[in-house]
């Protein structure tokens, strides 16, 4: 509106110009005072028409200098503290207000879709993959020449849409089968136990000789349970609808060469179903309870020692280390499920997490968003919260100097790395659909609680598979 008022006033005073130089050489005395008049009008319109320009000039400048706010959708509700402590750092540091809001455990996507369509829409959201990226890339502001791309150590870490750089993973996570080794060794040390270390277990067979007789004997070794509650509540199921479908998704893709697929063959589901039953059998509840366990329940029962293993990842240490577990207690197994060659097996390593910009968002919001993540990646408080508060291992070439996360179940991943052990990717990425994911969830709780078949689970992890690809691929 500024910028039509400056056209309006300049052509205005072009026009007053331009009907003097053509008066009459012959004025009248009230002809010359018409055109002082009129003089002293240009000179008033000039006037305003110089203060609207620099009003104009002022805003562009504001503009340029990046004058706008950050709206952060943050999928991971396990560090949602450390993301408002950054985000109130960043805002008092610069003035730029920096909002985080964290989705409920497995609402993220159903979050984003209602959250997307506002007004006051989030500047940054994740997407979980491929799979994720295709619902999404619509939305995403290409990364390609930003500073923070810059600092990617490979585009193994980013998501592409043809050339575009559409998200760059900013964490990269390890899970598989946490133990107390404080336990597990008082375990070892009982008569007649099944094995002697821990590193005996390189397979499901033992796996499950050691567990079984763990649970035989908790009252003995004095824990509740060989395994925490597989809950199925939303704060928990993710663990095992997907983290744990991860394995029989992984062993197939392996025998295919494949990276993703329109039809899964569930060639590996009887070994997912026996690594289940362990789970449900030798545990700290009984499977008919698993529907009101939460993730919360899990994290506490193996935190204070009322259970040896728990299947979960990296950032769960800070969770579990805050009743009194040290870090010589912490160990990790890989999640042995019985396929062949799983001696070889380690650590479950990728990531789900990749940033996005919304490219919707206005000018100033997109460059105030890419200044927080250049921030976040390149600041000594932002390393240090990702590297240490969050226990993050990132893709950063800026935390090599001193930022290095540690903690006992990332150095249990270096170590199985080491060993020449074969990580095990995360393919969960490339699973249809959500629904998919709470189809496969929901006959895992009906078969745990008796109240279905194994068959429904193949029935929803093959069929369904299927049927969600054609739905989101149509």
């Amino acid at each position: 509106m500024k910028k039509k008022l400056v056209s309006v006033l300049l052509c205005a005073s072009m026009i007053s110009t331009a009907l003097v130089g053509c008066g009459s050489s012959e004025t009248s005395t009230t002809e010359e005072a018409a055109t002082e008049e009129t003089v002293a009008e240009e000179t008033t319109e000039e006037t305003a028409t110089e203060e609207t320009t620099e009003e104009a000039a002022t805003e562009e400048t504001a503009a340029a200098d990046g004058e706008g706010s950050v709206y952060y959708l943050n999928f991971k509700p396990e560090q949602d503290e450390q993301w408002q402590a950054l985000a109130a750092t960043y805002t008092e540091e610069t003035g730029v207000p920096v909002t985080v809001i964290t989705a409920a455990s497995g609402t993220y996507e159903q979050t984003l879709k209602s959250e997307i369509a506002k007004t006051e829409a989030p500047t940054l959201f994740q997407v979980n993959g491929p799979v994720g990226l295709a619902s999404w890339k619509d939305y995403c502001y290409d990364l390609k020449d930003t500073e923070l791309y810059s600092y990617v150590k490979s585009d193994d870490f980013v998501l592409k849409d043809g050339d575009a750089v559409s998200g760059i993973a900013y964490v990269i996570e390890t899970y598989g089968i946490i133990y107390n080794k404080t336990l597990l060794a008082d375990y070892c040390a009982l008569d007649g136990a099944v094995i002697s270390d821990a590193s005996e277990i390189n397979n499901f067979e033992t796996l499950k000789a050691v567990a079984d007789d763990i649970q035989a004997r908790k009252d003995e070794l004095g824990v509740a349970g060989a395994f925490t509650s597989a809950g199925m509540d939303s704060s928990s199921d993710w663990r095992f609808k997907t983290h744990l479908a991860n394995l029989p998704i992984y062993y197939e893709y392996q025998d295919k060469g494949i990276g993703s697929t329109d039809a899964i063959e569930g060639t590996y589901l009887d070994n997912y179903k026996q690594i289940w039953d362990l789970y449900i059998t030798d545990s700290t509840c009984a499977p008919a309870l698993l529907s009101s366990k939460t993730g919360n329940d899990a994290a506490a029962e193996f935190a204070t020692g009322m259970a040896v293993f728990y299947q979960n990842g990296t950032w769960e240490y800070s969770n579990i280390t805050q009743d009194g577990l040290t870090d010589d207690d912490l160990g990790m197994l890989p999640i042995y499920i019985g396929a062949e060659g799983e001696e070889n097996q380690g650590l479950c390593t990728g990531s789900e997490n990749y940033w996005c910009v919304n490219k919707n968002a206005s000018e100033a919001d997109i460059q105030a968003t890419l200044d927080f993540l250049t921030w976040v990646v390149t600041s000594d408080t932002g390393r240090n919260s990702l590297a240490n508060d969050m226990g993050f291992v990132t893709p950063f070439t800026t935390f090599d100097d001193g930022y290095t996360a540690s903690n006992p179940l990332i150095n249990a991943a270096d170590e199985y790395i080491a060993a020449g052990k074969t990580a095990v990717s995360w393919n969960f990425s490339s699973i249809p659909s959500e629904t998919w994911k709470d189809n496969v969830g929901n006959a895992l709780l009906e078969y745990a609680q008796g109240t279905g078949e194994w068959s429904a689970v193949e029935t929803a992890f093959v069929d369904g598979w299927k049927t969600e690809y054609e739905a989101a691929n149509q």
